[in-house]
């Protein structure tokens, strides 16, 4: 009996809309792996962030579970926050099972594994590696084959957020052609039973490059030099993605997917100017500019309550015994956050246009509510506006992303493709989740999951259809 293999290919930020509409036409390789299996969109987690997403997907965790709500977390007896790395993740990811289980694995540039961990067989880290002198392979020996091959390691394009489109489209390139050599590599030399690789590139490219190529975007410019670049890159991923498969064979099972999509971004929200505005946050100065907003500039205690940006807003109470100088008294969390998520629920522009806000606390949301999780969190116009987290504005509601030139913002799908290997094809499902990648992993292996994972297995029929035209 042959031994199963898996491929898996992750596209950070792919976007259902694109990947099976606007330019499924560009991308032959990847409509074939649809024309015959299993495929729609996936319903990222809660927040849809590179971190936790991945985690989540190759965990069958929640974030709250994971004790991961962003890419960096509040540090427990202070006000500050750090970058999240792989040490944090103190669970075992669908590879770990795998290796469990005798197979070889290669885990090529999937998020959160950096510093890289030991495995049955090889792993690079990913987009969060923080260079030299960091390690950036498993085995370490490896590093120094793949840089003579393959040159200097690109984790990620440095600025991506720049505005310097010319240099990031370059980098873009040559990175996305490193990766996708390395892992052509690693297959062809190392013969892994399971071989996970993700490309963070078209992330990079939706947040330099959005405006640009979606139509829908409030500073979208018809005669834009870039218009295409969105379809040109797609069909480049197509290509690599072709090269990719012809080194496979028809009983290794396929998937593609991504963490979460894309979308225009109308904005942001300026969080912590509410909350000076609503009495909730106090500053020993008021700034005359766009100020970051840092902890030596809190009076801490008069504050109630202050927000990190990003995606989406977290909220932190300034609960007394738990924050450094907290001011408000344990006993009265629970009233004033039900205050706080009421007022949250009225908000409005400058020019009385209502905001669409969707709140949660963790601790209800999710099965377990891990680390020091925010105590709000809140969602802004579907996440068509960030959360803005610094002050000095002078409104509620700007244009412009404050940490960089941005003109997307997450969306809720990502995308998933699953074929090949004697895998049925349902065709179109529409309630697949994030959730739902490692119990398939795991059920394509014929390895049964530990208890209490998240999804379901969707190389089994029984999981339910919903035929569509492919």
């Amino acid at each position: 009996m042959q031994r199963t293999r898996m491929l898996v290919i992750g596209l950070d930020c792919a976007t259902p809309d694109l990947v099976f509409g606007q330019y499924r036409d560009s991308m032959p390789e990847v409509s074939k792996l649809i024309a015959d299996g299993t495929w729609g969109p996936l319903r990222s987690c809660a927040p849809p962030i590179t971190v936790p997403a991945w985690a989540c997907m190759t965990s069958g965790r929640d974030p709250g579970e994971l004790g991961m709500y962003g890419f960096r977390n509040r540090v427990p007896g202070a006000y500050g926050m750090r970058l999240v790395d792989a040490e944090d993740l103190r669970v075992k990811r669908v590879w770990d099972w795998l290796g469990d289980h005798g197979r070889r694995v290669a885990v090529l540039f999937v998020p959160l594994t950096s510093p890289p961990r030991s495995v049955r067989g090889a792993m690079v880290s990913g987009c969060l590696w923080p260079g030299d002198p960091g390690p950036w392979c498993f085995p370490r020996g490896l590093e120094g084959e793949l840089e003579t091959r393959f040159g200097a390691y690109r984790a990620d394009i440095d600025g991506f957020r720049s505005g310097d489109l010319d240099r990031i489209f370059r980098e873009l390139i040559l990175m996305t052609n490193q990766h996708f050599d390395i892992a052509e590599h690693v297959w062809k030399q190392m013969h892994p039973d399971f071989m996970m690789t993700v490309e963070i590139g078209l992330d990079r490219l939706h947040h330099a490059f959005w405006q640009h190529i979606d139509p829908t975007h409030p500073r979208h410019d018809a005669q834009s030099p870039w218009i295409d670049v969105g379809r040109r890159y797609y069909a480049h991923l197509d290509e690599r993605i072709g090269a990719m498969l012809r080194l496979i064979d028809d009983d290794t099972v396929v998937m593609i997917v991504s963490d979460h999509g894309a979308q225009p971004m109308h904005g942001g929200f300026c969080v912590n100017e509410w909350l000076l505005r609503e009495g909730y946050l106090a500053l020993r100065t008021e700034p005359k500019a766009r100020t970051t907003l840092s902890e030596d500039m809190i009076d801490w205690d008069e504050t109630t309550a202050w927000a990190e940006g990003g995606y989406y807003a977290r909220v932190f109470l300034n609960v007394a015994g738990r924050e450094p100088r907290g001011a408000l008294p344990a006993a009265e969390l629970d009233r004033v956050r039900a205050r706080i998520v009421k007022s949250l629920g009225n908000l409005r522009d400058e020019d009385g246009r209502s905001i669409e806000v969707e709140v949660h606390v963790p601790q209800t949301q999710y099965r377990e509510a891990r680390g020091f999780p925010p105590d709000l969190m809140v969602y802004l116009d579907n996440l068509k506006l960030r959360a803005i987290g610094s002050v000095g504005h002078g409104r509620l509601v700007v244009a412009e992303n404050d940490t960089g030139t941005d003109s997307c913002n997450h969306a809720w799908n990502g995308v998933f493709i699953l074929g090949g290997g004697g895998v049925t094809g349902l065709g179109r499902v529409d309630r697949a989740t994030i959730y739902d990648v490692t119990p398939t992993i795991l059920s394509a292996f014929g390895i049964r999951g530990p208890e209490g994972l998240l999804g379901k297995d969707w190389t089994n029929s029984s999981s339910g259809r919903n035929r569509g035209a492919a």
